[in-house]
């Protein structure tokens, strides 16, 4: 049996809650190269962030039972072959459903796999985008 080289495109988000300021708190991880190629900017440049920070803004939404919540860019940092994001939702006091639409890298890798998981009070969910699937929703 022999395996032929493929890219393996996919992302994490890690999303906690922090109860003192009743906020979102969002780490996403992805691959420089692939962000780099969806943004058409290289990585070592000047305007890398805000396009980071403009791609992600139009590429991911936020829902707290059904009210759209606005998510505020807090960094990035490119560390060699992996770009970090931040962002968070404030003013999240308690959470019955949380519907996300995730669509980063879709339309430009066909096979993209996003992956959310989500802490909340001692509980985690985990959630699964892909072209067919942009978005997901999850019950506390």
């Amino acid at each position: 049996m022999s395996f032929a080289h493929s890219d393996f495109f996919s992302s994490m988000t890690k999303v906690d809650y922090i109860e003192g300021s009743k906020t979102l708190k969002f780490t996403t991880k992805m691959n420089t190269s692939h962000i780099s190629d969806a943004i058409k900017i290289n990585p070592n440049t000047a305007g890398f962030e805000a396009e980071v920070k403009k791609y992600v803004n139009n590429n991911f939404d936020l829902y707290v039972d059904g009210l759209p919540k606005t998510l505020t860019f807090t960094g990035s940092q490119v560390s060699g072959e992996t770009v970090w994001v931040y962002f968070e939702a404030g003013g999240v006091s308690d959470i019955n459903t949380l519907k996300i639409k995730n669509t980063i890298l879709l339309s430009t890798f066909p096979k993209q796999i996003n992956i959310v998981t989500v802490a909340y009070k001692g509980s985690q969910k985990v959630m699964n985008f892909q072209r067919g699937k942009e978005v997901n929703e999850v019950s506390f």
